[in-house]
């Protein structure tokens, strides 16, 4: 088993006061077999009470308000956490037998969420690509595996060229972006040749720093195995999740997943900074405190003065 304490801050600062702010996080890791949460703690602004509760895929959401004037927002997580290995699948059922058993799956819940095609402008395109290198002779996970190194050799590594509206069109064009574009060109490709799959938030831990996205928050997806279950794929990295990823929420989309969203009243000009620093072990090193922020967003209006209640887009984080 590996331990991690994660400390993960994420902060909004306002040009001018703001009030009625209302937010939803998303923080709460998933605490299962593989996963085991040994404390979790919360810290907010003017420690409003948060109400939690369990969403449709299972995640724990949190709930809160701040009413009274603020110029500035901090949401701090401190975790420790426990994670196992996976035991990659042995692949020793047959292929026709093993699409057979995802072709049951369709209308079925819970796999038909995870099953919905997206619509896109490159879809034709796209599925003649996939009809090049997608083989049923073999078995669905060999053809995930395919997938998802072609997404890792095929797109670049790149911050800043896109933000959490970023159309999957636009990141076929780019062929670059951060780990949910990665996630999310994988997981339309897998819906595309029939595969359940579905998108993940979380972190991924540091070890001798060969990983992208390590010490940050991460996404990657999970594809559903036949006779196996739910498997992680990290397309960034071009790995199966193992026990160096925390996992924080499961969704369709990125918008399922996310983080920290939420509205307020005031300026539309804010900048948010978030900061994630992970320690193997379960024990906080003092570096923590003056760690830098991995993501950092200015929104800028000097047009507008005072703008009723922001999109709550505005207020998300970008997954590195």
């Amino acid at each position: 088993m590996a331990d991690y304490h994660i400390k993960h801050i994420t902060r909004y600062t306002y040009t001018s006061t703001v009030i009625d702010c209302s937010n939803q996080i998303m923080l709460y890791p998933i605490n299962d077999s593989l996963q085991i949460v040994k404390s979790h703690e919360l810290k907010v602004t003017n420690d409003p009470a948060i109400e939690v509760f369990t969403d449709f895929f299972e995640n724990k959401i949190g709930v809160f308000s701040v009413v009274a004037p603020h110029n500035e927002l901090t949401i701090q997580s401190d975790i420790v956490v426990s994670t196992t290995p996976v035991i990659t699948p042995i692949d020793d059922i047959a292929p026709a037998l093993q699409w057979e058993e995802l072709s049951k799956m369709c209308g079925i819940f819970p796999y038909m969420d995870f099953m919905y095609r997206e619509k896109f402008a490159a879809d034709e395109e796209i599925q003649k690509f996939l009809s090049g290198i997608v083989d049923t002779s073999k078995s669905p996970l060999v053809n995930a595996n395919i997938l998802s190194e072609y997404v890792y050799n095929n797109f670049e590594y790149k911050k800043g060229v896109t933000n959490i509206e970023t159309k999957v069109d636009e990141i076929l064009k780019l062929k670059a972006g951060v780990c949910q574009d990665f996630a999310h060109v994988l997981l339309v490709m897998l819906h595309m040749i029939s595969i359940p799959a579905r998108y993940v938030s979380g972190y991924i831990c540091p070890k001798d720093r060969e990983m992208r996205g390590e010490g940050a928050t991460h996404a990657w997806v999970e594809a559903y195995i036949p006779f196996f279950g739910w498997l992680g794929l990290d397309p960034t990295n071009n790995c199966i999740v193992s026990d160096r990823h925390v996992r924080l929420a499961i969704g369709r989309n990125f918008s399922d997943c996310t983080p920290v969203k939420g509205t307020y009243k005031g300026s539309s000009e804010h900048t948010l900074e978030v900061s994630v620093v992970i320690n193997n072990g379960n024990q906080k090193s003092p570096e923590e405190s003056d760690a830098a922020p991995t993501f950092s967003y200015t929104s800028k209006n000097p047009a507008v003065t005072n703008n009723s209640y922001q999109r709550f887009l505005e207020m998300q984080q970008q997954q590195q």
